[in-house]
């Protein structure tokens, strides 16, 4: 290779070079850290340009470990965690490295207790020491070491970034990045495995069944009994299509509370009280209203009052539940803002063909009155 060739070669590497994102170019390996400070073991986290380095040492369950974040400015927050109960930030054991109102990096550990969490200072399920935050060339480094359980060599990782609004952490970011930050860790063996997205899957499952279920199809069936069967010419059609809604329903809303078990299994730490409770009341509410069609009384029957009052009373309370506990639902699952917007838009429509609904039927109800009074008045004057 001549002197001129060697010359056009160089020159396509370094553009080449140049063209590389530095957040790809890096990688654990290699790196120096300000202190020196040298660890055995590192590893390339697979999402949020992150990496993670540790000494462990078995002797007595300890790990110095180190958090590197690139690309952070000085108005993010970092933040890695251990969650022995799942693969999620809600109920990990999370340090915290961020700069303060004087402009200076801190760390701190925080226990992650809901998908809103305040960040508030807090004590771990674990002993953590020589805890300190640094900040160059936009690395955000946390430095702590760990005094683990024997339960807690072997876990669940979690890594998070978010932005700041003065002294306020606003909550991450819900894209596919930031729910992908998980994985497990083998302290001992040097192991770390990325995570899968099987749990928030099974969440977004768990979530559109219900809405569409207890939040859609439940309502629209209540309305096919209330409002088709003024018209003549729909009877006993309405009969059949409130049953064929309300069991679709059902059956789906089923496997919707399904997902929601398996969900609580999988994560026997994080509990939703609330919104278990009411799905627990939903379930037993559709449960008693299907076993009411087996035993709805005929027309005529002298208890059939008494049964509407029942059938009635339980639907249009499972319907207000139901619409309560999709938006505990939203405030969990946390999704993009447009899905709330969404199913907002669909309880504003059928609230309004409601209204619409309920004005037709009374006035053809008023009428029929309306005229059985003159028919009788005309019977009456024959």
């Amino acid at each position: 290779m001549d002197k001129s060739s060697r010359t056009v070669f160089f020159s396509c590497v370094l553009l080449l070079s140049l063209c590389v994102p530095p957040s790809l170019a890096q990688t654990c390996r290699g790196h120096t850290f300000s202190t020196n400070q040298v660890f055995t073991a590192c590893s390339d986290l697979p999402v949020l340009s992150s990496f993670f380095y540790w000494n462990y040492y078995p002797s007595n369950l300890t790990a110095d470990i180190a958090f590197r974040k690139a690309g952070a400015s000085t108005n993010t927050w970092v933040a890695w965690a251990l969650n022995p109960s799942g693969q999620q930030m809600v109920g990990s054991q999370a340090i915290l490295a961020f700069h303060n109102s004087s402009g200076v990096p801190t760390a701190y550990t925080t226990p992650i207790t809901s998908f809103s969490p305040s960040m508030q200072p807090g004590n771990l399920s674990f002993q953590v020491s020589n805890l300190k935050a640094e900040y160059s060339n936009g690395h955000m480094i946390l430095f702590a070491t760990l005094h683990l359980t024997s339960s807690l060599i072997s876990t669940n990782q979690v890594w998070q970034e978010g932005s700041m609004s003065g002294t306020s952490f606003n909550s991450h970011a819900m894209d596919s990045e930031n729910s992908a930050s998980v994985g497990t860790i083998n302290f001992e063996t040097g192991a770390t495995v990325a995570g899968s997205v099987g749990t928030s899957t099974k969440k977004n499952v768990h979530g559109a069944l219900n809405a569409v279920s207890w939040g859609v199809l439940m309502p629209m069936g209540i309305m096919m009994a209330r409002y088709l069967k003024v018209f003549k010419v729909a009877n006993p059609a309405w009969f059949y299509l409130h049953a064929a809604c309300q069991s679709s329903a059902y059956i789906i809303g089923v496997a919707g509370w399904g997902t929601g078990l398996k969900l609580g299994s999988d994560s026997p730490g994080i509990k939703y009280t609330k919104h278990r409770n009411i799905g627990i009341t939903l379930f037993s509410f559709a449960t008693l209203q299907v076993f009411a069609l087996l035993l709805r009384p005929k027309p005529d029957h002298k208890y059939r009052l008494y049964w509407n009052i029942y059938h009635h009373s339980i639907g249009y309370a499972t319907i207000i539940l139901s619409i309560i506990n999709i938006y505990e639902g939203f405030d969990i699952l946390d999704p993009e803002k447009k899905w709330k917007k969404i199913y907002t838009g669909i309880i504003i429509f059928l609230g309004a063909l409601a209204a619409l609904l309920e004005g037709i039927t009374w006035i053809i109800v008023l009428r029929r009155k309306k005229a059985v009074t003159s028919n009788k008045h005309v019977i009456g004057s024959a």
